[in-house]
């Protein structure tokens, strides 16, 4: 629910060493949202290039009618701090997260906006650099790979079809962020948001949006180390910010999935296999609890006794994917009974 005294949209905007774009940031602010209603906070992470003083003049300038808070903190404490400092400060209904450096452009944060507002069934929506026919620059193509795996993995481990998950601009309804918990200060917060979303069962979706790159020479922030950092939070959401009974069953489902990739191969080949089919039962036991798990392993030791050899395979494959089947639905035959927890 909206708070006391609120705005219909607080747009937080970390910010770090950024003195060079702030001018035209706020030209654009000015453009697009230059309404009573709408808060701007801008959050100073510990900049030195003149930044906040820059801020602190744009501050007291006044000449816009949205309301400015800014935010001053003593040392830089990372992208994700930032953004936590500013919505635990804000008052919108809706909440944008946009940058600083103009990578992203503010009309297209607008369309956002009026496409979110006008659709109550819409609670979250992130922009996406790879969807869009805007106009583009980017030829970083390391850094463009990067992000592309890194939606790839993170649709894997959350059954979700996103394009572009580390887009720094995206606009949620307050109702989605009284239901999560964000910890990650450093660029590893766009995971942990997209995780806690997913996780709270609101629906992501996308909006395609410009993008122009900017070199490090020009001050972007984001280094290699971070794209490697990117692979550890994936793999910590995923995997380790999870239930008791989620740990159990991705611990139970490697097990018996290693147990069904013993049947492949000879030698290395069957280690090879059963490495692979071990990660495969911890996705899988991600999505199916305990019970449900069982009925997969039970279809698949039944497929085991028939056959030999190759036959034993083809067995334990086509029985494999029969437990999948039972086992979704017996999911969602429990999925509001008082065994859910254990399906």
């Amino acid at each position: 629910m909206p708070l006391e005294s609120s705005k219909a949209l607080s747009i937080v905007i970390p910010v770090f060493n950024e003195i060079n774009f702030l001018n035209k940031l706020f030209e654009q602010l000015k453009l697009y949202f230059d309404k009573k209603n709408i808060e701007i906070i801008v959050v100073d992470d510990g900049s030195t290039d003149g930044s906040s003083d820059l801020l602190k003049k744009i501050k007291q300038n006044g000449k816009y009618n949205f309301s400015f808070k800014l935010i001053k903190l003593d040392i830089n404490s990372g992208k994700g701090k930032a953004i936590q400092t500013g919505i635990k400060n804000s008052k919108g209904e809706y909440i944008l997260l946009q940058d600083a450096d103009l990578e992203l452009d503010s009309k297209d944060a607008k369309e956002m906006f009026d496409m979110i507002t006008s659709n109550e069934d819409i609670k979250c929506i992130f922009g996406s650099r790879y969807l869009s026919g805007k106009l583009k620059k980017n030829n970083y193509f390391f850094n463009n790979l990067v992000g592309k795996i890194n939606s790839l993995i993170f649709n894997i481990f959350f059954s979700q079809s996103l394009s572009d998950v580390h887009c720094g601009l995206k606009i949620l309804h307050r109702s989605v962020i009284e239901k999560i918990k964000l910890s990650v200060n450093d660029f590893g917060i766009e995971i942990d948001l997209a995780s806690q979303i997913v996780r709270n069962n609101f629906f992501i979706y996308e909006f395609g949006v410009s993008y122009f790159f900017r070199s490090k020479a020009q001050g972007k922030k984001i280094t290699w180390v971070d794209g490697l950092k990117s692979f550890y939070y994936l793999i910590k959401v995923r995997f380790f910010d999870n239930s008791t009974s989620t740990n159990l069953s991705i611990i139970y489902s490697s097990i018996y999935m290693a147990f069904v990739g013993s049947h492949f191969g000879m030698g290395l080949g069957n280690t090879l296999f059963i490495i692979i089919f071990f990660i495969l039962g911890s996705i899988l036991g991600i999505h199916f609890k305990i019970l449900s798990s069982t009925i997969i392993f039970l279809f698949i030791f039944i497929g085991s006794l028939f056959g030999k050899g190759n036959g034993t395979t083809l067995a334990v494959i086509i029985f494999f994917l029969l437990g999948l089947f039972v086992a979704r639905n017996s999911k969602k035959y429990f999925s509001k009974s008082n065994f859910n927890n254990y399906f």
